[in-house]
């Protein structure tokens, strides 16, 4: 029979550290009481929009909210635009935040400079494992960020999921410091929600510079782990400085090349493990990437396929969902991935995946980063695709060559773009308009 209430946080002992800023730790009755007063602060209003981008009071505001039954939108982006759709959307919003100036289209509340010292025993609340603790929010068909809910129950179920796959419990107290905002879904769930219900402790900072990363990991101590998304580890491993150790590598957002993660591995002196999954669904499965290329699901996961595509359900995943990937079922719970059903390219009677092409085009010695394109104007034929890389010191021919030795001849980019940088956003993603702008920006600039 399933919960009615689930503790706000799980697996502390007392005086615990919850979170660790500028190398000091902060218990985990401070997070508490933390918690608590800022809920009574907080305005009687029914959606929250938590922008902070100091993790630990990320964590807090995420905490009040729930205790004042208030919910949490996580929307794709935070563009003047996509701001300005939520206000619409849910006119009672409000914005809670930690920057020097907040967004002008909402009410705002910044993030207090202090919360009153209170030297009482905090108590651990409870919240009902049914009430909508988050909104999410995925592209929809039309162009428009569709709402997807999350109780409290499901954002409980896949933290303990993650925990139990990742073989975590024989960590306790681990530090995590990342790289993905706590506001997209991966960093809330590997970074936040673990942490609060594992008893780990979180990294308050947000670093994004190799040196900050670096810096960032050596200051926490053992054992430690590491949250960080594919372009930002590409770029991390890029640069020669020697790497702490590390005890735990996580990875997510998009396909991550087995040359890489093996780099990772070496250099870190750790095992390194990825996480599958959507933002409908959360994370589903997990894979030690240089080990196997088969995913395992989660417990209670189950997938399934009919004529219309794959879909998920089961564990923490409350509502059915279809899968936006071509899944090969391997049995057992295992699975293979093929790439997305948007990304499909048939050239010349020759089909292979654009996921396909950029792990082989991101697995060449030197290149940081690397996308291929379809072109827009391809029509109902595609005759060519386009590449955007970043690889200083390497030569074109070089390139070309390496990616005929990896890739079918009718599928080399006619033409390859050599460029400083991609247009990925804070979860290391690249989301289609971003691309395009990018697209045209550059055409403007070479036309």
């Amino acid at each position: 029979m399933a919960a009615a209430a689930l503790p706000l946080v799980c697996g502390f002992p007392p005086g615990a550290a919850f979170a660790y800023r500028d190398q000091r730790a902060i218990p985990i009755e401070d997070f508490l009481r933390d918690a608590a007063q800022l809920a009574d602060r907080l305005p009687a209003r029914r959606h929250i929009l938590n922008l902070c981008t100091d993790r630990y009071r990320f964590a807090v505001g995420f905490a009040a909210a729930l205790l004042r039954g208030q919910i949490s939108l996580l929307p794709p982006n935070e563009t003047p635009d996509a701001l300005a759709r939520l206000a619409s959307q849910y006119p009672d919003v409000y914005c809670l935040h930690d920057l020097a100036a907040a967004p002008g289209c909402l009410p705002a509340m910044p993030f207090p400079d202090r919360l009153a010292p209170d030297s009482g025993a905090p108590r651990v609340p409870e919240i009902p494992a049914a009430q909508v603790a988050a909104i999410v929010f995925t592209s929809g068909s039309t162009g428009q960020p569709v709402p997807h809910r999350k109780t409290w129950g499901s954002l409980v179920g896949v933290a303990l999921a993650e925990i139990e796959i990742l073989q975590l419990r024989t960590r306790p107290g681990m530090a995590l410091i990342g790289t993905v905002p706590p506001q997209h879904v991966f960093g809330l769930e590997a970074t936040v929600l673990m942490v609060m219900q594992g008893g780990f402790a979180l990294h308050a900072g947000r670093p994004f510079y190799p040196a900050d990363i670096r810096s960032g990991l050596a200051a926490l101590p053992r054992p430690r782990g590491l949250v960080i998304a594919p372009a930002h580890l590409r770029v991390l491993l890029s640069e020669p400085e020697p790497l702490p150790a590390a005890d735990f590598l996580l990875c997510a957002t998009s396909p991550l090349s087995r040359e890489l993660a093996a780099q990772a591995e070496a250099r870190f002196g750790s095992h390194l493990h990825e996480i599958y999954g959507c933002t409908e669904s959360g994370g589903i499965a997990s894979r030690r990437t240089v080990a196997t290329r088969e995913w395992r699901a989660m417990a209670g996961v189950t997938l399934r396929t009919d004529d219309a595509g794959t879909w998920v359900k089961g564990g923490h995943v409350e509502i059915e969902v279809q899968l936006a990937d071509l899944i090969e079922l391997r049995g057992g719970g295992q699975f293979l991935l093929h790439g997305r059903t948007a990304d499909l390219v048939n050239i010349a009677g020759k089909r292979t995946s654009l996921a396909h092409l950029n792990y082989h085009l991101n697995s060449i010695e030197g290149v940081r980063d690397g996308v291929f394109v379809v072109p827009e104007e391809r029509g109902e034929a595609v005759t060519r695709l386009t590449a955007y890389v970043v690889a200083p010191g390497v030569s074109r021919e070089t390139l070309m060559a390496a990616l005929r030795q990896r890739i079918d001849s009718a599928f080399l980019p006619r033409p390859l773009h050599f460029v400083d940088r991609l247009p990925r956003n804070d979860a290391g993603k690249l989301p289609r308009q971003a691309l395009a702008e990018f697209e045209a920006e550059l055409a403007r600039k070479t036309g």
